[in-house]
Order: C-alpha cells, then structure tokens, then sequence
C-alpha cells in the first residue's frame, strides 16, 4: 500500500516527466516543421490533414526515442529540488531508511516502463507506419525509400533451404516480373531448374502464376526438359515482401518482426541483425527507464553546492554517454559481427553496474 511519502515523491515523478516529456516534443515538433515546411507546402495538404497524415505517427515516434531521457532528467531536477529544500536529510532524519525513501522511484520507473513496453511492441510501430508513409512519398521523394523508385528492380532470394529464385525487373504496382527462373539443389548440385518469361501475383489463389514455361529435370547426366503454358507456384513470398523498405523494422509490431525474422532466416537471407537488434532493443529500453531513474535518484538525492544545475550536468553527461554507446553498439552488429542481443542489453548492463556502484558509494 502506498504511504504519504510514496505519494508525495510520485505525484512529483510523474507531474515533472509529464511536463517535461511534453516541452520535449514540442520542441521536437516545431523543429521538424521548420525542417519539412518545403515538404508540407509541395504535399498540398491542409494543417487538419498533415496532423492526421504525419505528426499523429511522428508525436509517439519521438516520444519513444526521448522516454528514458526524460525519465532521467525529471527524476533529477525535481529531485534536485527536493535535495536543495533539504527534504531528504529531513526524511531520513525522520527514521526513513534510505532503501525505503528509493521505493516510490521504483515503483513509478516500473510503470513508466511497463506502459513503455506496451507502446514499444505495438502502439509505436503503427505510428511509424503513419510517419514513414508520409515520409516516402513527400520527404524521400527522390531517395531510395520511395517504392516508386524501384519498379526495374532484380530480386534473389532463397525461398526454402533447398530452392532459388530470382525475379528480373519486379513492378511494385503490377506485382509481376520477367524472366523468372528456380532452381533447387541437392548438395551443391542442381536437380531441378525452371525459367519462365513472366511472373505474376494471384490475389485468388494466393500464389504466383507463372508463362512461358521450361521445366528441367536433372538426374546426372540425364536430363528432361518439359515446355508449359503457364503453372502456379507457391514461393513462401508474398507482394509485400518484395517491397523494398528501410523503414520496415520500425513498422512491424513485434509479433511480425518475430514473424518475418523467422521467414528470412528460413529463406537464407543475410543482413538479419539491424531486425534483431530492433527487436532486443524493444525489450532492452523499456528496462533502461528503470535504470536511469534509480541512477539519477541516488545521484539527485544529495545535497551538494551548486545545486540542481550540477545534478542536471552530471545527468546530462552520463545520458550522452548512455546514448552514444547504445549507437556504438548498434553499428558494430549491423555493420560487424557483435551479437545482436549483446548490442541491444549492453548500455543496459554497463549502466546497471554503475548504478550498483554509486548506490554502494552513497552515504545512507
């Protein structure tokens, strides 16, 4: 059951990040439109519809990357504040055990963070999705995220441990392509080959209907060519998956990130860990709000000279060093070889241990 001290410390907590987290975006809002103004003018689009079009999925989405930050910099300035009035040497002078006196800053980084997860695996996503649909066709325009761009584009993909296949000058709109072939392997040895003149998706069968067909079986140096019309085929691959798309791990929600990781690993793709590491990351910063609010509690707590503006200068070193190492470990796995879950749970694990550390050190 929650005391009068709990109460008093979290209606603080929460009141200061609320506050904080909205001057934060809107900050973050104006900038954004002062940057896209051009944009907003060329799309044609009325104030009313922008919102509804773009800044209803870009709010949450820079919301999202400013949580634990903010979470930390209110924990430290009201904090601070309390610190300077005296509050907490009146509170442990009171008989409050200074592991008592952290509970209701646990208790509310717990619930920052469980609504964090939440908004992590399924709310955020779909807002990205809003966003990124704006951005592809009114920001990106001429960049390689507009799907526009990539109607002569050639695909080789893997559908199943044994099979190949590669389709030449793919339309996203039509959802066909030319000069399709398949090959399957035993060993390192071709068993079977297909090539056909075209390719096209079928909406009602669900699969892909194939014309001008030539059919090889090999069998050593036996070989049988077989011509056809046209057949179905079912590649493990659907239209959308065939949809170029940078900014396709911060749309799926969990769930279909678990799903096309899946799929993509059956299928031999390779490039993999920028999707593991966006998954990780959806459980590894949830748990840094936890962290940075204990880290700048035990900081914050303290009375020294100088004030809440040394505890906010020390918060806001120690966040910049939390954020560049989280963008150091996220390069080394997309670009190297560092394990994908390792990349997402090391700023986390580092930083836990230095919160141990400066929970030992504090006078109590």
């Amino acid at each position: 059951m929650l005391k009068l001290l709990d109460r008093y410390i979290l209606k603080k907590f929460l009141g200061t990040f609320v506050f904080t987290l909205l001057v934060i975006t809107v900050i973050a809002v104006v900038i954004d439109t002062s940057e896209k103004a051009d944009d907003f003018v060329k799309s044609g689009m009325t104030a009313w519809q922008l919102v509804i079009h773009y800044y209803i999925g870009f709010v949450p989405f820079i919301m999202s990357m400013i949580f634990p930050l903010i979470v930390f910099i209110a924990v430290i300035y009201f904090s601070s504040k309390m610190a300077g009035r005296s509050e907490f040497i009146a509170i442990l002078a009171g008989g409050v055990r200074y592991n008592r006196m952290l509970r209701p800053y646990f208790i509310g980084s717990i619930f920052l963070s469980v609504i964090f997860w939440l908004a992590s695996q399924y709310w955020v996503p779909r807002a990205n999705e809003i966003r990124t649909d704006f951005q592809a066709v009114y920001v990106d325009r001429n960049s390689s995220y507009n799907p526009d761009v990539h109607r002569t584009d050639n695909y080789y993909l893997r559908v199943d441990p044994v099979t190949y296949v590669g389709l030449h000058s793919y339309d996203t709109a039509s959802k066909s392509a030319t000069n399709f072939f398949m090959q399957k392997l035993k060993g390192n040895k071709v068993y079977y080959n297909l090539r056909a003149e075209s390719i096209r998706w079928d909406p009602k069968k669900k699969d892909w209907k194939l014309s001008g067909i030539v059919q090889r079986n090999i069998d050593g140096l036996k070989e049988t060519v077989e011509k056809k019309d046209s057949m179905h085929v079912n590649l493990n691959v659907e239209p959308r998956e065939l949809r170029r798309d940078d900014y396709l791990k911060d749309k799926l929600t969990t769930p279909e990130l678990h799903q096309f990781i899946h799929m993509e690993e059956i299928r031999g793709a390779e490039g993999l860990n920028t999707f593991k590491v966006e998954l990780y990351h959806r459980d590894a910063t949830p748990f840094s709000v936890i962290i940075m609010a204990l880290i700048g509690a035990i900081i914050s707590t303290r009375k020294i000279r100088g004030g809440s503006g040394v505890h906010l200068a020390v918060g806001i070193v120690m966040a910049s060093t939390f954020v560049v190492m989280d963008k150091f470990s996220v390069t080394f796995s997309t670009k190297g070889n560092f394990p994908p879950m390792l990349a997402a749970w090391l700023p986390n694990i580092i930083y836990s241990g230095l919160a141990y550390g400066l929970y030992v050190r504090t006078p109590k």
